[in-house]
């Protein structure tokens, strides 16, 4: 009887195989030219507006935050200079959010991944951590041999402690900062000097204290890899005409020594590997973990100057120009200085296309909502809420009775008295403010507003038995008017309801 052999799950050189492979690290290296400039001129920018904006000075009148950008919590209220944005106001905060995934979306359609490159919070405090890191450990090839020593001697635990000291400084300063946006800026340095924080405020502080010192100075790229969602989707923002960090294969294929005029314009050196912040090589084309921060671009460029030839073999590139380049022809063979395939094929980039005038068309109407919204907005606004347990109430006369709660609220920084008035309602039917005894010269009753807050008062209209008693419900509009007048200064919609005859 013939043995039949079980096949095996795995090939025998699977089997040892780990599950996850180790992480890799990245020293990335220091470069100069454009590229590197705009991001640090967008580096000092980014961080200016972060740790400055806090100690804005913002007058406002006595018993007001004098802090141009607070969201206040004891007040409820976001203060933003001017404007002042209260809870139930929370559709401005869900416009600017519209406003900014649409601004990203238009940002990634036209030039790829520029936010995470340039402008994302994590790539500007990585970029500062990294720049004080070569400023105490040196650059990448220092680096590498301290990290490569098999033992370490008293001035290398002195150069690493200090690296690490510096970053928890500056996490420090950024988790305090961040606080100081929730609470006045100078109350509450005086209050760290003084050790008089409250343990919320100093929790807070050492939550993103830590969270900044672990993303910016551990994490690093596995947060832009492996954290961040937005690499999973972004192909869905490009199409032929978006610009992306690429390396034009067709001119510097194949790579070769410096001297060799029969290869192309690539000599193979990996400068844009080693200053790459991720440790993706651009020439394997468009990946995942690429941010698209062009410091490969000038890392190339100084080599190209170097050797005399055209620089530009890493550039922004269009993705359409990319696939043209693999199906152009040229005469002359590819080399330095010469006609390359893709050349005659390449175009410019067209800015305005259907995707790009679709996000400025929906950017723009969004925008012009919540100006509409903003300019229309009143200091006095009121709320109408019906009970809805009972719907109704009939009286010992038969007549019907619904109560409703008004929430006023009151924007400026005084009191003042509006007579409530209900209009849509039957004739002969009446209403009045619990509590509320006092009257206009129309018999309307009066209610005091609660500076710079909301005032809540309890509304009861009552209709008699035969006011129209076919209709169920009764659409009622409730206004707040000045005193012995008609100027109206707030007023909302609702419903009267009684039983169905």
């Amino acid at each position: 009887m013939t043995k039949v052999q079980k096949p095996e799950a795995f090939a025998p050189d699977d089997r040892n195989q780990p599950l996850y492979a180790d992480r890799v690290r990245v020293y990335p290296q220091a470069v100069t030219g454009t590229v590197r400039r705009a991001k640090w001129a967008v580096l000092a920018l980014c961080l200016g507006l972060y740790y400055l904006v806090p100690w804005i000075r913002w007058d406002r009148g006595p018993d007001q935050p004098h802090q141009a950008v607070l969201v206040d919590m004891d007040k409820g209220r976001l203060f933003f200079f001017w404007i002042e944005v209260w809870p139930q106001e929370v559709y401005y905060l869900t416009g600017l959010l519209l406003l900014g995934a649409l601004g990203i979306f238009a940002a990634t359609s036209l030039f790829g991944r520029v936010w995470c490159g340039f402008t994302c919070p994590q790539t500007v405090w990585t970029d500062l951590y990294m720049l004080v890191e070569r400023w105490i450990e040196g650059d990448r090839n220092a680096r590498m041999r301290r990290d490569q020593k098999p033992r370490w001697g008293a001035a290398d635990w002195g150069i690493k402690i200090g690296k690490h000291a510096a970053w928890v400084a500056i996490a420090a300063a950024t988790g305090g900062a961040w606080v100081m946006y929730f609470t006045d800026a100078p109350t509450l340095v005086m209050d760290l000097l003084s050790f008089d924080a409250s343990p919320t405020i100093l929790g807070f502080i050492g939550l993103f204290t830590l969270s900044t010192y672990l993303l910016a100075g551990w994490a690093r790229e596995q947060v832009c890899t492996y954290m961040c969602p937005w690499p999973r989707f972004q192909s869905a923002m490009l199409d032929d005409d978006s610009l992306a960090v690429s390396y034009r294969a067709w001119r510097g294929e194949p790579r070769g020594k410096a001297r060799d005029t029969s290869a192309g314009d690539c000599i193979d050196c990996r400068a844009c590997v080693n200053v790459c912040p991720t440790g993706v090589d651009i020439r394997d084309g468009l990946q995942l973990a690429c941010i698209n921060c062009g410091l490969c671009i000038d890392a190339c460029d100084n080599i190209m100057a170097k050797l005399g030839r055209p620089t530009a073999l890493i550039a922004f590139e269009t993705v359409g120009n990319l696939a043209a380049a693999g199906t152009a022809t040229c005469a002359i063979p590819p080399g330095p200085a010469r006609c390359a395939p893709g050349m005659a094929a390449r175009r410019p980039a067209r800015l305005l296309r259907p995707r790009t005038w679709f996000y400025a068309a929906a950017m723009t109407t969004i925008g012009a909502v919540m100006l509409w919204a903003f300019v229309g907005r009143t200091d006095v606004a009121i709320e109408a809420l019906r009970d809805r347990s009972p719907l109704f109430v009939r009286l010992a006369d038969g007549s019907i009775r619904n109560s409703y709660t008004l929430k006023v609220s009151d924007r400026r920084h005084a009191t003042d008295r509006l007579a409530v008035s209900v209009e849509g309602l039957p004739p002969g039917a009446a209403w009045q403010v619990l509590d509320r005894r006092d009257a206009d010269a129309n018999g309307r009753p009066l209610v005091e507003t609660r500076a710079d807050g909301v005032a809540e008062f309890r509304l009861f209209v009552t209709t008699a038995p035969e006011g129209r008693p076919e209709e169920e419900s009764t659409p009622v509009r409730i206004r707040l008017v000045a005193p012995d007048g008609e100027a109206e200064r707030a007023a909302v919609g609702t419903i009267f309801l009684r039983p169905r005859t």
